[in-house]
């Protein structure tokens, strides 16, 4: 039921996204095309570099929610390069064209973030998957299951999807509280011991109140590289480094990763992978009249 419940949420959105774009009618085709035009059209990829290919499923239903017979010719999370052709259309031409673009722009968006996820996952390869790449909730509203999906099929960690999942204690919290060990310590009393509770720090200090009052995850906000390997050495040399995972989030890039990466912390959060993401091009073209 789980699954079907998330399908047709899914579907949903993506026919949302198409009243947003369609208005009242497709104006343009509406006027210059017959209604009795069938065609075959492709979606081909641009790109002048390699690129992870992502969003096919979902650019798929939306070519089935107009009436459209699609076929995919890679799997979501292929390398492409220029010119692969990673779908095939058939349909009316007028129902090809009401799809078009928003079929491309979550291709195009989905694919920039699985790829740019990648390059991460990729330059913390070295040390054999026990750095996580995650995420964070900086997405488009509306587009979070689309933006975490993409993230995942590049290689990386959703994170939060929601603020229900877990607890995230973060400097505007520990305002009221006026401690890391308060706001700690609240949380775990309240919440219990089946949900994980993760604390913002912002000195070396703060990361060990937060893991001597039981925070299960510590994110180092901000912390350079130099101050990241400091904190990590001083909580192994007080026997707690295994009592919290460790999170590094903030300024992280794919020219310092690497920097981060050498003092093994458990995660590392990159909130540009789904707020700035560089869309992959991709364009599709028609190919064929079928009739008419």
């Amino acid at each position: 039921m789980g699954n079907l419940q998330a399908y047709f949420n899914v579907r949903e959105s993506l026919i949302n996204f198409l009243i947003e774009d369609i208005g009242t009618g497709d104006i343009t085709s509406n006027t210059t095309l017959s209604p009795s035009t069938f065609a075959r059209a492709q979606i081909v990829c641009k790109t002048e570099d390699t690129a992870m290919v992502c969003g096919l499923k979902e650019a798929g239903m939306i070519f089935d929610i107009c009436d459209c017979r699609n076929r995919t010719l890679v799997k979501d999370g292929t390398i492409v390069e220029k010119q692969t052709i990673v779908m095939d259309i058939t349909g009316k031409a007028l129902s090809i064209l009401k799809a078009e673009r928003t079929a491309l722009n979550l291709i195009m968006r989905m694919s920039g973030i699985a790829t740019e996820t990648r390059k991460f996952v990729d330059a913390v390869n070295h040390y054999k998957g026990s750095i996580r790449i995650a995420c964070t909730r900086k997405t488009v509203p509306g587009l979070r299951f689309f933006d975490k999906k993409a993230v995942s099929i590049g290689g990386g960690d959703t994170h939060r999807m929601a603020l229900d999942d877990m607890v995230l204690i973060k400097d505007n919290h520990i305002f009221f509280s006026e401690s890391v060990e308060k706001s700690v310590k609240l949380a775990r009393q309240n919440v219990g011991s089946s949900v994980r509770v993760e604390c913002e720090v912002t000195t070396l200090d703060s990361a060990i109140a937060a893991i001597n009052a039981g925070a299960d995850i510590i994110m180092l906000d901000n912390f350079s590289p130099s101050d990241v390997s400091r904190t990590i050495k001083e909580i192994t040399k007080k026997g707690i480094r295994k009592r919290a995972k460790l999170e590094i989030s903030g300024g992280i890039s794919l020219q310092n990763v690497k920097s981060y990466a050498k003092s093994r912390p458990d995660i590392i959060s990159i909130g540009r992978l789904t707020h700035s993401p560089e869309a992959i091009n991709f364009s599709l073209e028609m190919i064929e009249k079928i009739r008419s």
